[in-house]
């Protein structure tokens, strides 16, 4: 595969909600977001350091949202997938995909 960029499944989970949430990613909608979808409880600061980290690599970027009154004239840091992370991502679904390929027919039902 040749990948020299590695993401553990936090990270993946992350990157996959900011590319879902799109122009409503941002801390708080990804916390939600898990819950809604994975049925997981998660912790915002596992988030937020989580998308830094991400950030770092190069497969998110953020940027700084208007200040609202809800939160107290604070602004909102979106989060944005880059192209980087949408290749990582794909990379990362063909190899999963490949590996399912090689497993023996399971039958779900009887787990």
């Amino acid at each position: 595969m040749g990948r020299t960029n590695f993401l553990g499944e936090f990270e993946e989970l992350i990157l996959t909600m900011v590319l879902i949430l799109d122009d409503d990613a941002y801390g708080n909608t990804i916390v939600k977001a898990i819950k809604e979808h994975q049925n997981r409880e998660v912790n915002l600061s596992s988030v937020h350091i989580t998308m830094y980290r991400l950030e770092e690599k190069g497969f998110l970027e953020s940027y700084m949202g208007g200040a609202t009154n809800e939160r107290g004239g604070r602004k909102k840091r979106y989060f944005k997938i880059t192209n980087a992370g949408k290749a990582l991502l794909k990379e990362m679904k063909d190899a999963r995909t490949n590996l399912w390929k090689l497993t023996p027919q399971l039958n779900f039902n009887r787990i």
